[in-house]
């Protein structure tokens, strides 16, 4: 039976439920309360199994400090951060779990062991790009974004790759045809701003079926794109316009502002992965909440269910 669309990020724990198919998530330098947490939190919702690398003796202290039973999780002890990522991306290699999640090592650490061109998980050629889903209250449904945090100034092909990492995960979201803005600061095809010509060839490429699974329109100033009164003022008329489900940011400034203003000014909530590996990499900030982190866990769960 085919699950309604996601419009909560709440949602995913009952959908991740239903399936019944857990998949096994492996947190990466696993030795804090924040990491620890949001894991415990997800293997008591019942949507994965966990392992947790990192210094076993850290681990247990953790655990006995926030009242968690360490029996939930399988440890595989690890001396020191470089040495749990790159344990970790051999336990994926093994095919010994399914996703991977970022614990109290920095992300350059993290970012190495998975790019590692003998043993890492990035196929040849591949892009990898980060995914938000953004929950905020002022809009009815997820905001699914790209990119916030990876690629600084994506050029057409790296935006090719982004927006069928956009609609790969609004696929896993039961988003069936999701609706794409292709985002500039004009509606107008404007030869002199390259967001707008690449907008314009994108949506094109979706109209000649060279970009699948979704509906491309653009380049949308941000408001068209989410406000269907201003689409109808400024004379746009699209299925896409007042109305997107996913949003292609033009470069990191734009994006990441964009994400940051959704949770420091609106009271947004949001899960987020990098994609583009062979398999989900969580790559949650050291500062970020549980509940943050728990989305995240559940949005590569959505992920990983979808192969």
């Amino acid at each position: 039976m085919q699950n309604m669309p996601i419009t909560k990020l709440d949602q995913m724990f009952e959908v991740l439920k239903q399936n019944n198919t857990k998949k096994r998530i492996i947190g990466v330098w696993a030795i804090d309360s924040h990491t620890v947490g949001a894991l415990s939190k997800a293997v008591d919702l019942c949507i994965v199994d966990a392992t947790l690398v990192g210094d076993e003796k850290i681990i247990q202290q953790v655990c006995r400090q926030d009242s968690i039973d360490i029996n939930k999780f399988e440890i595989i002890h690890a001396n020191e951060d470089i040495e749990a990522a790159n344990k970790a991306v051999d336990l994926i290699n093994s095919g010994k779990a399914d996703f991977l999640m970022k614990g109290l090592l920095s992300t350059d650490k993290y970012m190495r062991a998975i790019l590692n061109k003998e043993k890492g998980l990035v196929p040849p050629k591949g892009t990898l790009s980060h995914v938000t889903v953004i929950e905020n209250p002022n809009y009815y449904k997820l905001m699914i974004c790209g990119d916030v945090a990876v690629i600084p100034c994506p050029d057409l092909k790296q935006k090719i790759a982004i927006v069928n990492y956009l609609i790969n995960t609004a696929h896993a979201l039961c988003i069936e045809n999701p609706k794409v803005a292709l985002l500039a600061a004009t509606e107008q095809v404007l030869p002199s701003m390259q967001a707008c010509v690449d907008a314009a060839i994108l949506s094109k490429m979706g109209d000649r079926g060279q970009i699948k699974g979704g509906i491309l329109d653009g380049p949308f100033s941000f408001d068209v794109a989410i406000d269907k009164e201003a689409a109808q003022i400024k004379g746009v008329e699209s299925e896409v316009a007042g109305d997107a489900d996913c949003f292609l940011f033009p470069n990191i400034e734009t994006g990441n502002t964009f994400y940051k203003a959704n949770t420091k000014l609106s009271g947004a909530e949001l899960g987020a992965v990098v994609t583009g590996a062979r398999v989900p990499a969580i790559l949650s900030s050291r500062s970020d909440s549980v509940k943050t982190k728990l989305y995240s866990i559940a949005l590569g769960a959505m992920l990983a269910n979808k192969g």
